[in-house]
């Protein structure tokens, strides 16, 4: 079972919508997490499903139109790898805002700057947004 992809991110997600874009004309899905210690961040579930979670449901749901909320009660701390297989199946990259060990991604100008770990801030490498896109269909999109 392959993996997306993850990149850190500190902004909200409406920062990326260009990669979003991109990456949805190549046919390539990519998924949002708010990670355990995102600043100023809770998700923020209705009272009912949190109620529902606190008494011990398998899992919680909530819908509208155009959209599902799902609550989902952990025992212990959340593990990314089970999240990302729960939740991310068929995403090529998931945006994590929060602390992950992950290459970190910035919007630079009209394009993104990709923090690679152990590389210094002046070492990371310029992307554009069609390139970014792109090497997400790669097994190491990143070198």
């Amino acid at each position: 079972m392959k993996l997306p992809h993850l990149l850190r991110v500190t902004l909200p997600p409406d920062h990326f919508a260009t990669l979003i874009e991109a990456a949805r004309a190549l046919k390539l899905r990519i998924g949002w997490l708010d990670w355990p210690g995102t600043p100023g961040e809770s998700p923020a579930p209705s009272s009912s499903l949190e109620v529902a979670a606190d008494l011990g449901v398998l899992r919680a749901v909530a819908v509208e139109e155009g959209k599902t909320v799902s609550v989902k009660p952990l025992r212990g701390r959340p593990v990314l790898k089970d999240l990302l297989r729960e939740h991310f199946l068929g995403c090529a990259l998931v945006l994590v805002r929060g602390e992950v060990d992950a290459p970190g991604l910035d919007p630079d100008g009209d394009g993104w700057s990709l923090q690679l770990p152990g590389i210094s801030e002046r070492a990371s490498r310029r992307l554009t947004t069609s390139d970014l896109a792109e090497a997400l269909r790669k097994p190491r999109p990143w070198g």
